[in-house]
């Protein structure tokens, strides 16, 4: 009983914003590092955010920062993402990912041993 289920992607014009929620269940995710990634047709997957177990230290892509905010609640086994002002760059599948730990490689996803399906998130210009 591994798994990890995401919710809350969906349209939205360019300048918008999307909440996105991670549900985690089985392991000890609440003491794990928690991350999001975000994959466009045809390109690679591309690291987006990461949060440590704690929730006391996150990290962010270039491409998102000031805008998209990582955190969790481990006590709802949850981790979120809130995207704002959003681009239509920004348009992608995004995964939530696990990990016991936050190492140095925590920006390539082959270092992530859990992953949700992913949910769609558009934005329109």
């Amino acid at each position: 009983q591994v798994q990890l289920v995401e919710s809350g992607g969906g349209l939205v014009q360019a300048g918008g914003s999307l909440r996105l929620s991670c549900a985690y269940s089985g392991r000890t995710f609440s003491s794990y590092a928690m991350g999001w990634f975000r994959q466009a047709p045809g390109k690679e997957r591309e690291f987006v955010a990461a949060i440590s177990w704690s929730g006391g230290n996150t990290y962010y892509a270039d491409s998102v920062k000031g805008r998209f905010t990582i955190s969790r609640d481990n006590a709802k086994n949850t981790v979120y993402l809130q995207m704002n002002s959003l681009k239509p760059e920004d348009t992608a599948v995004y995964y939530c990912a696990a990990d016991p730990t936050l190492n140095p490689y925590y920006r390539d996803s082959l270092h992530w041993d859990f992953w949700g399906k992913g949910t769609q998130v558009t934005v329109s210009s």
